[in-house]
């Protein structure tokens, strides 16, 4: 049998984060403490905006979809890093593998345009608030929506067709607790030099929303700084500064990570793709409600009919 068609029957070993035991247990109690964070703090932002009229709006619709997104990304790793703990087993099937990369791949991306999304919302508020409305109307909300998420599909599947071809052989280590296409492309036995153009296309277009992101706030901060009110100044910097600090902490560690030659990644960066599939997911729900008043409000008053009824 020809070695191409030898990898769609491979179990792949996912060397986790550590190659310490003692590591790979500390890891596996973070994850286990993440996790249900994760999918409570995040469902409760979706309900919470949900059940307050007052939130039915576009940065908060926005917000909405960024958890939604978030509860998927974190589903897409943990539980499977969380059951091969409890099975003392460390494989994954090859179309597991693949599917795990594609959707990590898609919603990352999708994840990323959103925040752009959210961007170009708090631009507009702040810089037309007079013609907010008619720029950023229902329907133009929920284009950007539905375009996040067909351009991180779109970007997700060539990717894993591209990877889904190779070959690996013998060589069926991935260092990481989850398949991505950096350590993938490492092990495989295959001529990578198209996958490696790709995944640089993919990096670059992964790179458009930041700078999507960064545009929108320059004309922010540039039509901020001419505001005569101090008060106008703390309200700008205090609806945009959840959106910062998430952006600051999900792009800080992605670049970390791709923004650098294929050769130089070893089991060890693992550590920084924990931050920004699993860390970065928990910490969204806690950033945008400790700074925002309407849905800490809308929580409340959600827990306190919650109490009621019993």
């Amino acid at each position: 049998m020809r070695e191409e068609n030898q990898s769609s029957t491979l179990d792949f070993i996912l060397l986790g984060v550590s190659r310490q035991q003692k590591q790979e247990n500390l890891f596996f109690i973070l994850f286990l403490f993440i996790y249900p964070i994760t999918l409570i703090g995040n469902l409760l932002i979706i309900l919470a905006i949900c059940f307050k009229i007052c939130l039915h709006n576009p940065m908060y619709f926005l917000l909405a979809n960024l958890s939604f997104v978030d509860i998927f990304l974190s589903s897409v790793t943990i539980p499977k890093t969380l059951l091969n703990y409890l099975l003392h087993s460390k494989a994954i099937s090859f179309g597991g593998c693949m599917a795990q990369m594609y959707f990590m791949i898609a919603l990352a991306n999708t994840d990323s345009y959103i925040l752009a999304a959210m961007a170009y919302d708090r631009a507009v508020a702040i810089t037309r608030p007079l013609h907010y409305t008619t720029i950023i109307s229902p329907r133009i909300c929920t284009l950007l929506v539905v375009g996040s998420w067909v351009v991180g599909n779109t970007n997700a599947l060539p990717h894993t067709l591209l990877t889904a071809r190779l070959s690996f052989c013998r060589n069926q280590k991935i260092a990481n607790f989850y398949c991505d296409i950096v350590p993938l492309l490492k092990i495989s036995c295959s001529d990578i030099h198209f996958n490696v153009k790709m995944m640089y296309f993919g990096v670059v277009a992964f790179s458009m929303p930041l700078l999507c992101i960064i545009i929108s706030y320059v004309r922010v901060f540039s039509t901020v700084l001419r505001v005569p009110s101090t008060k106008g100044v703390r309200k700008a910097f205090s609806t945009c500064g959840s959106h910062l600090t998430v952006v600051s902490l999900y792009y800080g560690t992605v670049m970390g990570m791709y923004f650098r030659p294929l050769t130089s990644y070893s089991l060890k960066d693992a550590v920084i793709t924990v931050m920004y599939m699993a860390v970065t997911p928990m910490l969204n729900p806690f950033i945008y409600t400790l700074r925002n008043r309407d849905v800490k409000t809308s929580l409340g008053k959600l827990f306190s009919k919650r109490v009621s009824l019993k």
